[in-house]
């Protein structure tokens, strides 16, 4: 029989493989969807959640928790993988890449140590699957269907607190919303006021599938065996929080629970109705989870243990990160010391909002849009939309917890704010992030491989030099127009991409003296460039300039001959420019959305970019009942 080596807290032992599984814990993973701490062992006095509230009175609560993406399909990336998605180049919403050569999602090396592991269901990861993962991944799955002794992870998400049943109606009301509080950054009007009060009612329906789950343990005889973990998948689903990697989108409660015959492996800091400090984020999961079962986390895991015989020192900082979400591009990148929160906007020239269709289902984004396009939002308010953003963002969240007082220029936090350009910065050499890459390169450069072994190649992907011209294109300032021109006949097509791109993102001062570099790059072999190339001269461009880079972005609109990744930055190139690409709107609704493309995920964001062009486009103001909506 083969020896298995399993490692405890000081000591390595060769055990046979039943007697490792005697010795090794279940584990409960109970998830929730798009909410925060608004949780009663919180500290919030208007919230209803008695189960994990006396889950966390015998247990214990991380109070500084962040979950790396304010979404859930990165989100729940990270905690897979054990990785940041934006270095597995697995970042943009509902998008497909493949697994690094030789890695694993973390419940197949759980498998391989003998667990019986369960996912009750969502799996939503931007990650192909390298091979079976779950034992069962199912509305079915379950730690009942089981081997009769084997030890069991299990994940139940309950899907109760999501941000489509925030805005579904009718709905009987609970919490008043005369007693919810508003951010500083939402309008107080009475529909904003509904969508916290249904919010906090959803809340505590996710809080009762908890205390199902919690019971069906106890019923079972197997409470004092198990080790329990509470957490929500991101920041809530209001508008702000949800898609936005400020401390509203990322933080979220994570409550602990380690019977007495397992809190040898609970955290250092570990006690009864206790509270931690420590930094947690999304990527520290799958090692904690591995070491709780005796298992070293692989090196190539980025994040760290904080339970088990693994576990780590605490770390100083947590990192976030945004994407594309849905049809609309963005790009991000924050970091947290647990006070401060530090944000990096590489596309200032997006709002933070931007139009994404399924935002504009909630009752608030339409408010809050309405009354800044009137003219009746308040500074804090009107941050959100407006455009463009600063390039840097710094709030203190001991004084400022709905961070809307913007630090970044004040001269008594500068070293500050340079301490934490410079983590930022470091941060994303070490992980090599390959999403500064367009996503139709990311894919088209790693087709043989996958965005993260491309990511290490630095001859494929010169990573220090791309970010470089992206901070300089991102960081707004006019005397850096002269090396961004320069930087349109760069080797690297990323490079030049950047470079466009910053001239496009300073407006007509930048571009009218680059019109003929401009309409070189309207030849460039790489297609991200030709169309921010095209888009500026469309934009800023006399009447035979527009017209001749309207004729570049009318080919690569089309998905069949370009594949869905050109057509979607072409047309959303389209969307921007409104009137001024007038010509290209009738051939527009002729276009089949279908074409190349990584997978079946990306199937609706063509018809969806399609639907907001040209003058019969309807605005984004769906039916408030939102039950047949797919969740996102």
């Amino acid at each position: 029989m083969k020896a298995i080596a399993i490692v405890f807290t000081c000591f390595t032992v060769m055990v046979t493989p039943q007697a490792v599984v005697a010795a090794l814990p279940n584990i409960l993973w109970l998830t929730s969807e798009d909410h925060g701490p608004e949780m009663g062992c919180y500290g919030d006095k208007l919230a209803r959640t008695p189960n994990v509230d006396a889950l966390a009175a015998k247990g214990m609560i991380f109070k500084k928790v962040w979950s790396t993406a304010p979404v859930c399909a990165p989100a729940r990336t990270a905690i897979i993988s054990g990785m940041y998605p934006s270095s597995l180049g697995a970042l943009h919403m509902r998008s497909l890449v493949s697994m690094p050569t030789g890695t694993k999602m973390y419940p197949q090396i759980l498998r391989d140590t003998g667990y019986y592991c369960t996912n009750n269901s969502k799996t939503d990861y931007n990650l192909r699957e390298p091979g079976k993962v779950w034992d069962e991944s199912s509305a079915k799955a379950h730690w009942k269907n089981r081997p009769a002794n084997q030890p069991f992870f299990a994940i139940f998400n309950s899907t109760k607190s999501h941000e489509s049943q925030i805005r579904t109606r009718p709905h009987t009301q609970i919490t008043k919303p005369a007693e919810v509080r508003i951010p500083a950054y939402h309008p107080d009007t009475p529909e904003v006021r509904e969508d916290w009060a249904q919010y906090y009612d959803k809340v505590s329906e996710a809080d009762a599938d908890a205390g199902r789950h919690l019971r069906e343990l106890t019923d079972a005889g197997l409470a004092d065996d198990t080790i329990v973990f509470y957490y929500g998948d991101h920041g809530s689903g209001m508008p702000r929080s949800k898609r936005w990697p400020c401390n509203s989108g990322l933080h979220v409660p994570l409550v602990v629970y380690f019977p007495e015959k397992w809190q040898h492996l609970a955290p250092k800091e570990y006690h009864a109705g206790g509270a931690s400090d420590r930094l947690v984020g999304f990527v520290d999961l799958a090692p904690t989870v591995l070491s709780l079962a005796g298992i070293q986390p692989p090196e190539w895991m980025q994040g760290h243990a904080f339970a088990g015989p693994f576990q780590s020192s605490p770390q100083p900082y947590l990192f976030g990160e945004r994407g594309r979400m849905d049809e609309c591009v963005d790009l991000v990148r924050s970091v947290t010391d647990g006070r401060y929160v530090y944000l990096r906007n590489y596309y200032p020239h997006v709002s933070q909002a931007q139009r994404v269709t399924y935002q504009f289902d909630t009752p608030t984004t339409r408010i809050w849009h309405d009354l800044f396009v009137a003219g009746k939002a308040n500074a804090a308010q009107s941050l959100f939309w407006q455009v463009p953003k600063t390039a840097e963002e710094l709030y203190d969240l001991e004084t400022d917890r709905d961070e809307v007082r913007n630090l970044a220029a004040s001269t008594k936090h500068r070293a500050l704010l340079e301490k934490f350009r410079g983590v930022l910065r470091q941060h994303l050499v070490d992980v090599r992030d390959v999403s500064f890459l367009p996503e139709m390169e990311l894919h088209s450069r790693s087709v043989d491989s996958s965005p993260y072994d491309l990511a290490r190649d630095h001859s494929r992907y010169p990573l220090e030099r791309i970010l470089t011209v992206a901070e300089r294109a991102s960081s707004l300032e006019p005397a850096a127009v002269p090396s961004l021109a320069m930087s349109l006949t760069d080797a690297d097509s990323a490079v030049r991409y950047w470079a466009a791109l910053g001239l496009l993102m300073r407006g007509k001062d930048a571009v009218a003296p680059n019109i003929g570099p401009l309409t070189t790059a309207l030849d460039d072999p790489a297609p991200a460039v030709r169309i921010v190339a095209a888009q500026s001269l469309a934009e800023y461009g006399e009447d035979a300039i527009r017209m001749k880079a309207l004729a570049t972005l009318g080919p690569l609109m089309v998905p069949k001959d370009h594949g869905v990744l050109t057509a979607m930055s072409a047309l959303a190139a389209i969307e921007t420019l409104g009137p001024k690409a007038a010509s290209l709107h009738a051939r527009i609704a002729t276009i089949d959305p279908n074409g190349p493309s990584p997978g079946p995920r990306y199937s609706s964001y063509v018809p969806r970019l399609i639907a907001n062009i040209g003058p019969d486009a309807k605005p984004n103001a769906a039916p408030v009942n939102a039950k047949a909506k797919k969740k996102r």
